[in-house]
C-alpha cells in the first residue's frame, strides 16, 4: 500500500486536496468517487512531494522550529508505546504546517512499504540532513528510537536557539548603523546645501569646516549614486568570490585571527561540533563515523579542515584529545575535557558540557560586545551630527561679530 496526494471537486463544485492510501492510482481514483469526489488528479504522494519540495522549499527543507516540532512529537508518541504508523499518522494530524504533513505522509508511505524510517527519510535530504538520519539509523539499530529522537529534538532546538541568539544580538546594531547613515547622508545631501547657499552668496571667507563640509556634500550630489553603485557592485563581487573555496578559506582563516570576530567565530563552531559530537556518541555512532558526519556543521573551513585531521590521526590509532591539540585550532578547555572523558569513558557527557561552556562563553562575549557597541554607535553618529552642526554655525558666528 502507498501513499496518494489528490485533488478533485466535491458536490458543491469545490475543490479539495489531501492525502490517502491505496495500492493503485485506480484504486484511489475509486475510493474518492465513493466519498462523492471528482477526482482531478491522483499521483504517487513521492513525487508530489519532491515535485512541492523543489517549488516550495527550493532545496531548503523544513524550519527549524517544525523539524523539532515533528521530532519531538515523533519521540513522545513512540515512548507511549504507538507503532512507527500509527506515530507518523499522529504527527500528521497533529500539524498545522502542510509542507510538514506532506513530508511525513510521504515517509508513513515508504514505512509503510516497508523501509527502515531512516531509509524513508533518505528520499527526503531537503527535510532531514545526512547527520539527522544518522541519528536516528542509531536509535533503531539501539532499539531506544524514542529516547534518540527526545535528544535529537533537544540538539535541534538548541542550535536554532544558538543562530537566532547570535543573529539577534547584532540586529540593533545593525539598525542603528544604517539609520545613522541614512540621516547624516540626508543632512550632507539636501540640507547642508541649503543652508550653505547662503554663506556662499556673502562672499565671506569661510571656516575651514564648513569648506570640508561643503566639499563633502558637493561629493555626494554629484557622484553619490556612482559610490552607492560601486558599494554594491563589490558587495556581490565579494559574495561571488566567497564561492571559490580557496578565497572562502582565506578569509575564513582572516575571521579567525581578528581579536574579537576570531574568538565569537570559534566559539561558535566549537559549540556546533560539540554538541553534534556528544549526541552522535551519545546515540551509539562509533566515533569516527560521528566525527565525520559533525565535520559538516562546522562552517569554519579552516576548523573543518582541523576535524578532518583529528579523523586522520583518530584512525592511525591516536588519541583524540591529543589530535585536538595538535591542531591548534580548538579551545584548551576542548583538550582537556575531552581528555578527561576519554579516561573515565564519559567522553559525550564531557563534550556536553563543552558544548554548554562555549555556549554560555558566546553569551557573555556577545552581550559584553554589544553593550558597548551600541552606545559607541550613539557617540558616532551624535560627534557626526555634531560636526555638521558645528560646521553650518560658526560662519553664522562669524557673521554676528562683523556686524558688532
Amino acid at each position: 500500500m502507498a501513499g496518494f496526494r489528490f485533488e478533485a471537486i466535491n458536490a458543491a463544485g469545490r475543490r479539495e486536496s489531501g492525502v490517502l492510501e491505496a495500492d493503485t492510482p485506480r484504486q484511489a481514483r475509486a475510493q474518492l468517487r465513493e466519498r462523492g469526489l471528482i477526482p482531478t488528479r491522483v499521483e504517487v504522494l513521492l513525487e508530489a512531494v519532491q515535485r512541492q519540495s523543489k517549488r516550495r522549499f527550493r532545496e531548503r527543507g523544513l524550519s527549524a522550529a517544525d523539524l523539532a516540532l515533528a521530532t519531538r512529537q515523533m519521540a513522545t508518541l513512540l515512548a507511549a508505546g504507538l507503532t512507527m504508523e500509527e506515530t507518523l499518522s499522529a504527527c500528521i494530524e497533529q500539524s498545522e504546517s502542510a509542507a510538514t504533513q506532506r513530508v511525513l505522509a510521504g515517509v508513513r508511505g515508504e514505512v509503510l512499504g516497508g523501509a527502515s524510517l531512516s531509509r524513508a527519510m533518505a528520499r527526503y535530504p531537503a527535510v532531514f540532513s545526512e547527520l539527522y538520519r544518522t541519528i536516528v539509523a542509531s536509535g533503531e539499530d539501539s532499539g531506544k528510537l524514542g529516547g534518540v529522537l527526545e535528544r535529537l529534538a533537544d540538539y535541534i532546538e538548541a542550535r536554532n536557539s544558538l543562530h537566532r541568539r547570535v543573529s539577534l544580538a547584532f540586529i540593533y546594531p545593525a539598525l542603528v548603523t544604517t539609520v545613522a547613515v541614512l540621516v547624516v547622508a540626508g543632512l550632507l545631501t539636501y540640507v547642508v546645501p541649503q543652508v550653505v547657499a547662503v554663506f556662499e552668496n556673502s562672499h565671506q571667507t569661510l571656516p575651514l569646516l564648513t569648506q570640508i563640509l561643503i566639499a563633502v556634500s558637493g561629493l555626494l550630489r554629484s557622484f553619490g549614486l556612482y559610490l552607492l553603485a560601486v558599494l554594491i557592485g563589490a558587495a556581490l563581487l565579494f559574495r561571488q568570490a566567497l564561492r571559490g573555496a580557496a578565497f572562502r578559506h582565506r578569509w575564513h582563516l582572516l575571521l579567525l585571527r581578528l581579536p574579537l570576530i576570531g574568538r565569537l567565530t570559534r566559539n561558535v563552531n566549537t559549540a556546533r561540533l560539540t554538541s553534534t559530537l556528544a549526541i552522535l556518541s551519545g546515540s551509539g555512532v562509533p566515533l569516527l563515523s560521528a566525527l565525520h558526519a559533525a565535520a559538516g556543521v562546522v562552517g569554519n573551513l579552516p576548523m573543518r579542515a582541523a576535524v578532518d585531521e583529528i579523523v586522520k590521526r583518530v584512525r592511525e590509532g591516536g588519541s583524540m584529545s591529543r589530535a585536538i591539540a595538535s591542531t591548534g585550532m580548538f579551545p584548551p578547555v576542548m583538550t582537556h575535557l575531552v581528555a578527561s572523558g576519554e579516561k573515565s569513558g564519559r567522553l559525550p557527557e564531557m563534550l556536553e558540557r563543552i558544548a554548554n561552556q562555549q555556549t554560555q562563553e558566546l553569551d557573555t562575549r556577545v552581550l559584553s560586545m554589544t553593550a558597548l557597541l551600541e552606545p559607541l554607535l550613539i557617540l558616532v553618529m551624535g560627534g557626526v551630527v555634531l560636526l555638521i552642526v558645528l560646521a553650518i554655525l560658526m560662519p553664522i558666528f562669524e557673521m554676528n561679530q562683523m556686524v558688532r
